[in-house]
Order: C-alpha cells, then structure tokens, then sequence
C-alpha cells in the first residue's frame, strides 16, 4: 500500500475487523472457487488420461490378433531352414550314429531335441531299408518316448554276425538314444518345475503391484517401490505357456493402473519417460545396425528378441512416442522386407534346384530302363549314374514339401538300375561257375590222355577237347589263366612228345623257321602303288605260306597270329571282311548296306584262305603213323580245291576291276 493512500484509511477498530472478516471470507470464497476448479481439471486430465491407455491397450490387442499368424508363419520358415540344414537321408548308419553321439555330448544336446529327432528317424529309416536289401524282412520299429534300458542278454552260441550284422549298430544306437531321451526327459522336469516356480513368483509380484496401486501412498514412495517391482518382474525366467497370455495381461493392466490411479510426482514421472526414451533409443539403433546387416536370418532372430525387450519399458514423453515408435518400426520394415526378399529368393532357388533333380531323375530311369545285355555296358553305364549321382550332391535342395519326394524319386530309380546290375552279376556268376565245372572236366580228360602213344586217336581226341573249350564260356577271372595253363601243359606234353616222334620228312621246326623269314619278308616288303600289283604280291604271299608245311603245335597259334598281322598291316585289304561267324556278336551299329558282287567274291576269297590255313593246321594234329595218311591226303585234296577255286575267284575279281576301270 502506498502512502498517498494512507491518509483516506481512518476507520475505528470496529470497522477495520468488519473489514477484515469480510476479506477473509472472500478469500476463503475464492481459495474454494480454485479448489473446485483444480478437481475438474484433474478429475478431467485423469479420465483422458483412462481414455488414452484404454485406447493404448485396444490397440495392442489388436495388433497382436492381427499378426499372430504372421509370427507363427515366421517361426515355421526358421524351423524349415534350420532343418533343412542338413539331409540325413543321404547318411550311412554308422555316419547317422557318430552324429547322434556328437550331438548327445554337445553342451547345447538339450535344446536340440529337433535335430536328435530327426537323426533318429533317418537312421531306422536307412536301417530298414538296408535291412530289406540284405534280405532280413522283419521289420525295425523306432523307439517312441523315454524308454527304460533293455538289459543285456546273452545270445545264443548259434547267433553269429552273419544272422543279422545290423544287430551291433542297432543295439549301440538304441542306448545312445534312450539314454538321451532320459536326460532330455529329466531336463523337461526340471524346466517345468522352474517354469511352475516362475509363475508362483509372478503372481506375487502381481499382487504386490496390486496392493501398491491399492495404498495410493505418496510418490516420492510409491514410484521407488514400483521400479523394484518392475526390476523383480524382469528378472524371473519363463512360466507355463499355458499361464503366460493371461499373467501377462494382468501384469500389463495393473501397470497401466499404476500409472492412470497413483499421483504421480511430474519430475519423477519425467525422469522416468527420460530412461525409458533412452532406452528405446538404444533399441531403434541396434535395430538399424542389425537393418544393414547381410546376415538376415540372424538379424530377424535378434530383432524379435528386441520386440520383447521394447514391451518391457514402459511409455516415454507424448511429444516423443510417435517419433522413436516410427524409427524402430521403420528399421523393423527394412529387417523384414529383406527377411521375405530372402525367403522369395531362396523360394525361387528351390525351384531351380528341383527342376535340376527331376532332370536328373529322368536320366537315371532312362538308364535304369535300358535293356543291357553285355558287362561292358553295365560298368559304362554303372559310371554315368555314378556322374550323375555326384551332379546331384553338388545341387541344393529343394522345398521342404518337394525335397523329400524327389530324393525318394531319385533313390528309386538308382536303387532300380544297381537291382538289375546285380541280378546280371548273380546269374553272370552262376554262368561262370558252370563254365569253370566244363573246363574243369576237360583239363581231367586232357591229363588222362597226355600220356597215351596212340598218336592219332589221342590227337583227335584232344583236338576235340580243344574245340569244346572255345566253344565254353567265360570262367571267373581268378580262375580263367590258372586253369588255361593248366589244360595247355596236358596238351603241350603230348603234343611235344607225339612231334618227337615225327618222321624226318616232317621237319616241323624247319618249317617254323622257313615260315618266320616269310613274315619277315612280308614285314620288309614295299607296297606298291598300283592296286593290281599290291594284288598279286599279296597273293604271292599267301600262296608261299600255304606251301610251307606244318610247324610244332605249340607253335602254330603264335606263328598263325604274326602272320595274319603281317599281312593286314602291309595289305589292308587282307582279311578286311568278317568270318562267317564275325556278326553274331555284332550288338550296335548301323545297319549294312547292299554289298556289290566285287565285295561277296572278295570276302569268299578270304574266307577260303582261312580255311586252307585251318586245313593246314590240322594236318599237324595227325600223327605219322600208315592210319593217319587217308586224313592226310583228305586234308590235301582239301587244299588243292580250296586253292583252284581262289585262282577262279581272283580271275572274276580282276575282272569286275577291268570293268570299273574302264567305267571311269
């Protein structure tokens, strides 16, 4: 009050406390008006504030009905992927065993349960199977659940390894299996147990906050309280799936309550806004770091793991919550962009992979349906599956749902051509050994007959036997050279005995060595260029060789086959033609044409020189004794017949030659 005022105040006491009763009722008037007006506008902030949390809570029920089926879908994409990892079906036994025992030893064996699962059931598929080829038919049955441990019986002394030689393998899986399935079981308890613990734990939690929203107490109070309250809730591990949802919820509710009904101090409810800002901001940028990592499964991982700690804080600022929520969704869109963007890209790649494996599998059932007739074809054809057998391991795989039926598919048709291969091999086997028993036979009969002086009767008989063992088959291979040296050495010491006792006009090593200087001759022989000389001159040759006479048996075959070989490399129309019997074991090609009559007469006329050259060689078989010379002059006239009509058929071939040439 100023002084120029104080000079009008001049009231008695009487009128100065009227004064001051009336003001102070005023005041107190105006103090009420105030008091009033604040409950409005607290009762007013409180209902929005109600409003906004319901609306909040709406919101996130929502969202979380909305994208359920999108969490689920993402967590069965990263179980596909994690299985299909690796293929077991393509595992031996023992390999699907080492795995198991691995894993059983691994420090992380509890938490892959999956992948023991999935180890166990390839094995007894594989063990089934393989149980099927061996031709053991019962069937295998996988061990379902815990199991106790079989105990161990002593086998009967008749049981060997040969009655089931899976026995040990199967025996050693099953306690490996078992043994985990116990410990996995014991683990479970003991997880349950926890969980149940955990759940006892949260609801107390629970009912602390309850009772704290229920005291309405002072802030400076309240608020620290609340904060250990979180800080406990945070802290206890898992519960039962079954309790989550709605302990959840009911923590949520009574937290939203805290905040709506405690009269919260405005700096500590700033400073709490404040830590919770900074740590969402802390979360917006490892979700950026994990946006620009290459490694996308990884990082899709890591930012759900983000989501759930996000859900934990509670709200920051208003002027804040629209602003850091955009940036952690927008890194959260580019994580998930490129997380379907891999997906998509793995999808299409799948498809590549498997129409790459159909190729395949319909080259392998081309193969597998062929009809194979020789050994020769099996083992090429053994080698192509092989090829496209390691074409296969180098593709990736396919979709889950097609990966399975296209490896079935390729497995069938393999399992097909090598089923057929050994059903050739088992009946090629029991060919042989039939062959074996033959010749087996007549190596007997030949040692009972080298010993024999009846020259001519012995030298047809082993003539004989000669020709029965061409005419035999294949034997097994350890066995073909054993037994061939074996009937050789029967047929040699007759042979070179009965030529001992040859006649000295029969000088059969002289012919030997007259025969060698011919192929040498032959060897050193200039071919000329004139077809019609190179004609004759190979006659020439042939008609000296067949006038030499007969050499030692051992012998004859060698001298035969330089001969044959001399006379190709230096004429090659010589001996050009097949034999007679040169197609029967013809098994491809292309089809012959017509032959012209130059050709029929040419190779009539090789094949008269072969058969001079088998009569001459069979004059060496007799023996030169008075009973053998009518099959000696037969084989002569033979000769002489064979060698006039050579003369004939050479005039008609140089003939057919004159023609053609005057032709061009």
């Amino acid at each position: 009050m100023s002084e120029e005022f104080k000079p009008e105040v001049q009231n008695t006491p009487d009128v100065a406390q009227e004064e001051q009763k009336t003001v102070k009722e005023t005041l107190t008037e105006a103090v009420d008006t105030l008091v009033d007006a604040a409950s409005d506008v607290a009762a007013a902030v409180s209902d929005k504030v109600a409003e906004v949390v319901d609306q909040v809570s709406d919101k996130i029920g929502q969202l979380k009905e909305e994208h359920s089926d999108d969490i689920e879908q993402v967590k069965e994409t990263i179980a596909d992927v994690k299985d299909a990892v690796v293929n077991y079906a393509e595992k031996t036994l023992a390999e699907l065993s080492g795995l198991f025992e691995s894993l059983s030893e691994s420090v992380d064996r509890m938490k892959r349960s999956k992948e023991a699962e999935a180890i166990k059931s390839a094995f007894y598929k594989r063990l089934s199977k393989e149980k099927a080829d061996a031709g053991l038919g019962e069937a295998v049955d996988e061990p379902v659940g815990e199991q106790p441990e079989e105990p161990v019986v002593e086998e009967p002394a008749a049981e060997t390894a040969s009655d089931n030689p899976f026995a040990a393998i199967e025996a050693g899986f099953k306690n490996l299996y078992n043994k985990y399935k116990k410990e996995r079981a014991e683990y479970n308890r003991q997880l349950d147990a926890e969980r149940e613990d955990n759940l006892v734990k949260k609801q107390a939690v629970i009912e602390d906050l309850k009772a704290l929203i229920e005291e309405q107490g002072e802030m400076k109070d309240a608020f620290p309280k609340f904060r250990e309250i979180q800080n406990r809730w945070r802290e206890i591990g898992p519960v039962p799936a079954t309790a989550f949802r709605d302990l959840n919820d009911t923590y949520q509710l009574y937290v939203e309550k805290f905040y709506d009904l405690v009269q919260i101090n405005r700096d500590l409810r700033d400073l709490d806004f404040k830590k919770n800002l900074e740590a969402k901001e802390q979360f917006c940028e490892q979700a950026e770091e994990l946006a620009a990592d290459d490694n996308v499964v990884n990082s899709f991982k890591e930012l759900q793991k983000l989501h759930e700690q996000w859900k934990e804080y509670g709200p920051v600022a208003k002027e804040y919550r629209d602003q850091i929520w955009e940036r952690f969704k927008a890194a959260t869109a580019v994580i998930n962009r490129k997380y379907q963007a891999y997906f998509e890209g793995l999808k299409s790649q799948q498809a590549e992979n498997l129409e790459a494996k159909t190729r395949l599998c319909e080259q392998v059932e081309e193969i597998a349906a062929r009809e194979i007739a020789t050994s020769n074809e099996w083992n090429v054809l053994s080698k192509e599956i092989e090829q496209v057998q390691t074409q296969w391991r180098k593709i990736g795989f396919a979709s889950k749902k097609e990966n399975q039926k296209i490896y079935d598919r390729f497995r069938a048709a393999c399992d097909k051509f090598f089923e057929r291969k050994r059903e050739y091999y088992s009946q090629f086997k029991d060919s042989m050994n039939e062959n074996m028993e033959k010749k087996l036979a007549l190596i007997e009969q030949a040692e009972a007959l080298k010993t024999s002086t009846d020259w001519k009767k012995t030298t047809d008989q082993l003539i004989n036997l000669q020709k029965q063992w061409k005419e035999i088959g294949a034997v097994p291979r350890k066995k073909s050279e054993q037994l061939w040296k074996r009937f050789r050495a029967a047929c040699d010491e007759f042979f070179n005995e009965r030529d001992k006792q040859a006649r000295p006009e029969n000088d059969f090593y002289g012919n030997l060595k007259a025969k060698k200087a011919l192929i040498a001759e032959i060897e050193a022989f200039t071919l000329p260029e004139d077809e019609e000389a190179a004609a004759a001159a190979m006659r020439e040759f042939n008609e000296k060789w067949g006038a030499i006479g007969f050499v030692p048996f051992k012998e004859k075959d060698a001298v035969n086959a330089a001969f044959r070989k001399a006379m190709s490399d230096k004429f090659p129309s010589f001996n050009t033609r097949p034999s007679r019997n040169a197609g029967a074991g013809r098994t491809g090609g292309a089809p012959r044409g017509p032959r012209s009559e130059k050709d029929v007469l040419v190779q009539k006329y090789n094949q008269l020189q072969q058969d001079i050259a088998t009569y001459e060689n069979n004059i060496g078989f007799f023996a030169n004794s008075k009973t053998a010379e009518s099959m000696i002059k037969l084989m002569h006239e033979r000769i002489d017949a064979a060698k006039a009509e050579l003369k004939e058929l050479e005039g008609k071939i140089r003939e057919i030659e004159a023609k053609e040439t005057e032709n061009e």
